[in-house]
């Protein structure tokens, strides 16, 4: 019997719904979304220097470097690119970190907001980027495919690396793959075929990253997910937002509104503890650190979320 995503099976079952419902009622829709409401490590969160915890014991992030081919799908509330079956010995597996297995790339999300002052799930210090990139996997080494490992109810099964998109003149190269098919996926349910795609390229030049144990972003929200927030951006130009900010949350004959702020806004941390291999007390200066500059992203006038 062939397995139904996650992802698939959420658009068939959000179809059914009039009215996509604000995150705060996704555990009312469905008794299997309970966790949406109910549950206690729950993600984005809000980054704040002053509840991280330096652990010298982190090793820096492996991604392997083998490009991928999938395909790219308007949902209806998100963007996301899933992996084809290819040959086991080609896989994109993701390893170190704070990581004890090994996890098989499967699906890149892509949130954004319909203006350039939010968009991102996670924010710094209550303030957010116009854009976020997420790059899921499953933990290969326990099981079989995604759906399995998001049945578990332990944080060792999915893998989401948070990458936060920043305004600017020249976009990652990567992520100009991942948007050229933008075009073709204007309205829900559509799809397009990508080709050569590098996840390791669409990370930022870092080292650096934070991390907790949280969930999916998405109903129904399952707290299995170990989180990695890298340090820095990439960048996303004006001309890719405003494509972006074509597609709809409808189909082509019923097109709704614009997809965009199609992000979960940060739940509380509820105790949980923020790691990071950023050793703030190696930072230039005697100041306070903060994530604007000891953390690298870019100073600009900060906007905060109204």
């Amino acid at each position: 019997m062939k397995t139904v995503s996650p992802v698939k099976w959420m658009v068939l079952l959000l179809s059914s719904v009039t009215e996509y419902s604000s995150p705060d009622f996704w555990g009312l829709l469905n008794p299997e979304w309970s966790f949406c409401t109910k549950g206690r490590r729950q993600s984005p969160i809000d980054l704040n220097p002053s509840v991280l915890l330096y652990d010298p014991h982190l090793k820096n992030l492996h991604v392997d470097k083998f490009r991928v081919s999938g395909t790219i799908m308007n949902t209806g509330h998100s963007i996301i690119f899933r992996t084809e079956s290819v040959d086991p010995e080609n896989v994109v597996n993701i390893t170190e970190g704070p990581l004890s297995y090994r996890y098989r790339f499967e699906e890149i999300h892509l949130h954004y907001g319909r203006t350039d002052d939010r968009g991102s799930e996670h924010t710094l210090s209550g303030y957010s980027f116009p854009a976020e990139l997420q790059i899921l996997g499953y933990n290969s080494d326990l099981y079989n495919n995604i759906s399995e490992a998001l049945s578990v109810r332990r944080s060792e099964g999915v893998i989401a690396i948070a990458v936060l998109l920043q305004m600017g003149d020249l976009s990652n190269a990567e992520l100009r793959i991942l948007t050229s098919q933008l075009h073709r996926i204007v309205y829900r349910g559509q799809e397009a075929h990508l080709q050569h795609l590098s996840v390791r390229d669409l990370l930022p030049d870092t080292h650096f990253f934070m991390t907790y144990e949280g969930s999916l972003t998405m109903p129904g929200c399952q707290e299995t997910v170990t989180w990695i927030v890298m340090n820095r951006p990439i960048y996303i130009t004006k001309q890719q937002l405003y494509i972006l900010r074509k597609l709809m949350q409808g189909a082509e004959n019923n097109p709704k509104a614009p997809l965009g702020n199609n992000f979960r806004p940060p739940l509380p941390l509820n105790q949980r503890v923020v790691r990071t291999n950023i050793d703030f007390r190696r930072s230039e200066g005697k100041k306070c650190p903060t994530m604007h500059t000891d953390m690298h992203y870019k100073a600009r006038k900060w906007t905060k979320n109204p």
